[in-house]
């Protein structure tokens, strides 16, 4: 199983940055790779799942079910799509200039045992570079959005 991480600093409150999170009608502006959102079920973020599509070429129908939610600390999410099944874990830790989101994805690829150690070689810079992406992102919609929306 492979496992990688992205984080980011944001200047805004662990709470803002946590509602805007977990708000699926503004992910397509962050979430790399999102075409769409095909559904949300139950109580999300605290229980259910979302299932979201990809972009053409990218990751299919995506599955994120919730694990664990805890206010204002983060969520642990199974992840399942075309090519890898894992586990996913959000955190939003406050700090003194605004909070840190954490963003953690153990992964296992779907691939014969043989192939799997060559492919995830190779797929672990790209999975990487993708939550880098969606950080990045996250920092811009949480910071410079709201603002260019009122004024």
């Amino acid at each position: 199983m492979g496992r990688i991480r992205a984080e980011v600093e944001v200047s805004a409150l662990a709470s803002a940055a946590e509602e805007l999170w977990y708000d699926t009608s503004r992910w397509p502006t962050f979430v790399d790779g999102l075409a769409h959102i095909a559904k949300v079920e139950g109580d999300w973020p605290r229980a259910g799942r979302v299932l979201w599509d990809a972009k053409v070429d990218g990751r299919g129908r995506v599955d994120e079910r919730v694990v664990t939610h805890e206010a204002r600390v983060g969520q642990t999410v199974s992840v399942e799509d075309d090519k890898i099944t894992g586990t996913q874990r959000i955190e939003f830790q406050p700090s003194d200039d605004g909070c840190k989101v954490i963003l953690t994805l153990d992964y296992r690829l779907k691939l014969d045992p043989p192939q799997r150690q060559v492919i995830d070689f190779f797929a672990r810079r790209p999975l990487r570079d993708s939550l880098k992406r969606t950080l990045k992102r996250f920092r811009h919609e949480l910071e410079v959005a709201p603002e260019s929306i009122v004024g």
